[in-house]
C-alpha cells in the first residue's frame, strides 16, 4: 500500500490533549497581566479574584443557589478524595467503574478506605455498567464521563429522585459540555484543564444541601488530612466556600480561569458551549461513519463522550494482529502526527485498550478537527505501508 500524498492544509491549533485541554481560540500570555502575583492569596485582592472564580463558576455552569461551590487542592482528583474521604462510611457504597478513572476510585475506597459494605458495578472498556442494578439507599460513586474510554452516562433519569444515599459524581471531563442535572447530584467535581482550557492543580466541589448535611451530622472514622477537611467544630467549613482556599492556590492559576470563564461567557454561556462541543463531535462522528478502518470505542451511540472521543482502528489486517502489535500501530499513528506538527497528544490512556483520543471540547475549533481527519486518514495509510513493507 503506497502512501498517500500529505493533506495540504494543517490545523490552525494542533493541540488535542485530553487534559490538559487545548486553551480557549485567540488565548495569549496577556491575558494574565492583572494576576496579582507576588501577592497573598489571603490579601483584599487575592480573596476577590478567587472568590469571583467561585461566583462566575456557580453562574456559567448554572449551579443552584443553594449549592456551594469551592476552590480545593490537587485538581479533581483532590476534589473526588476530599469527597470520599469526608463524606463515606455511614451507609453501604455503589462504585460504577468502566475506564481507568473509575478504577481509581474503586481502589481508594475498598483498599484505601478499607469499607467493607462495598458493591462495585464494573463494565469493560466501551461498555456502562448496568445502571438499573445502582441501589440508591446507598451512597453512590461514578464519573460521568469516563475520560479514559469515551463512555459517558446518556442522562441522569436512572438516578434516583428519592435516594437516601449520596450521589458523587466526578465531572471533570463533563462539566461544560454535557447536562448535569443538579437536582440528580450531591457532590460535582471537576478541573479547570478540562472543558475549560485552564491551567491544572486546582479543583472545583460542589456540594448539595444534602451533602452539607452528611458533613455535619456524620464523622468518619478515620484520620482525616488537613487537606481534606471540610468542617470545623462540627460545622461546614464556608471558608473553603468563599474563596478562603485551605492551601496556597497559584493566583496565575486563578487569573487564566477567570479568563476561560469570560470566554465562555462570550460564546453563549454554558448552552453555547456544549453546543459547539456537541458540533465539534458530529465532525469525528460523521467522519468515522464514512471511514472502514475507524469505530468508536463506546458501543451504545448514546454513551458516547463529546469532549474525549475515542476511536479504535478495525482494520482486520490491524485487529487480528496480538495487542502489543495493535499498540504499536497505533502509536505509530501518534508519532506521525507528532513528527508532522498536526496533532499533539492523540494517543491512549496507558491503562486503556489500543485507540485514538482526541479531546473535542468546546475550546477546540470544529474547522481544526476537520482537517484532522485527513491527518488520520494520511497517518493511517502512513501505518498501512509501513506493515506492508515489513510483511
Amino acid at each position: 500500500m503506497t502512501a498517500p500524498a500529505k493533506p495540504g492544509r494543517r490545523p490552525a491549533n494542533p493541540n488535542f490533549s485530553s487534559g490538559p485541554c487545548a486553551k480557549r481560540p485567540g488565548w495569549s500570555v496577556e491575558v494574565l497581566k492583572d494576576a496579582p502575583l507576588g501577592r497573598s492569596h489571603r490579601a483584599k485582592i487575592g480573596k476577590a479574584k478567587l472568590g469571583q472564580v467561585i461566583d462566575e463558576t456557580r453562574a456559567l455552569l448554572e449551579v443552584p443557589d443553594d449549592y456551594r461551590v469551592g476552590i480545593v487542592p490537587a485538581s479533581d482528583t483532590g476534589a473526588v478524595e476530599m469527597a470520599l474521604w469526608s463524606l463515606l462510611g455511614s451507609r453501604p457504597v455503589d462504585v460504577l467503574a468502566w475506564e481507568s478513572f473509575g478504577l481509581g476510585w474503586v481502589t481508594d475506597i475498598v483498599k484505601q478506605l478499607k469499607l467493607d459494605d462495598v458493591r462495585v458495578l464494573k463494565a469493560d472498556y466501551g461498555d456502562l455498567p448496568d445502571l438499573g442494578a445502582v441501589d440508591f439507599s446507598h451512597d453512590v460513586v461514578f464519573t460521568w464521563n469516563g475520560t479514559t474510554s469515551g463512555v459517558r452516562v446518556p442522562d441522569g433519569d436512572w438516578i434516583a429522585d428519592d435516594r437516601t444515599g449520596l450521589t458523587i459524581c466526578d465531572a471533570t471531563s463533563a462539566a461544560f459540555a454535557q447536562d448535569l442535572p443538579f437536582a440528580k447530584l450531591d457532590v460535582v467535581t471537576f478541573s479547570w484543564q478540562k472543558a475549560l482550557g485552564g491551567e491544572a492543580a486546582h479543583g472545583i466541589l460542589i456540594l448539595s444541601p444534602r451533602a452539607v448535611e452528611r458533613l455535619e451530622t456524620t464523622t468518619p472514622p478515620w484520620p482525616m488530612p488537613k487537606l481534606f477537611r471540610l468542617t470545623k467544630g462540627g460545622k461546614l467549613n464556608e471558608g473553603v466556600f468563599a474563596g478562603m482556599t485551605i492551601n496556597t492556590p497559584s493566583m496565575l492559576c486563578v487569573e487564566d480561569c477567570l479568563d476561560a470563564l469570560a470566554w465562555g461567557r462570550s460564546v453563549g454561556g454554558l448552552a453555547g458551549m456544549r453546543a459547539r462541543a456537541d458540533a465539534n463531535y458530529a465532525v469525528l462522528a460523521n467522519w468515522a461513519a464514512d471511514t472502514p478502518w475507524v469505530d468508536f470505542f463506546a458501543s451504545d451511540p448514546a454513551t458516547r463522550s463529546n469532549t474525549s472521543v475515542c476511536l479504535k482502528v478495525v482494520d482486520p489486517d490491524v485487529t487480528v494482529r496480538d495487542l502489543a502489535d495493535q499498540e504499536a500501530f497505533v502509536r505509530g499513528m501518534v508519532a506521525t502526527l507528532d513528527a508532522e506538527g498536526v496533532a499533539y497528544d492523540t494517543n491512549f490512556h496507558r491503562d486503556a485498550p489500543p485507540h485514538l483520543r482526541i479531546w473535542a471540547g468546546a475550546t477546540i475549533e470544529a474547522s481544526d478537527l476537520a482537517i484532522l481527519t485527513e491527518w488520520l486518514d494520511w497517518a493511517y495509510a502512513v501505518e498501512k505501508s509501513k506493515a506492508a513493507a515489513a510483511a
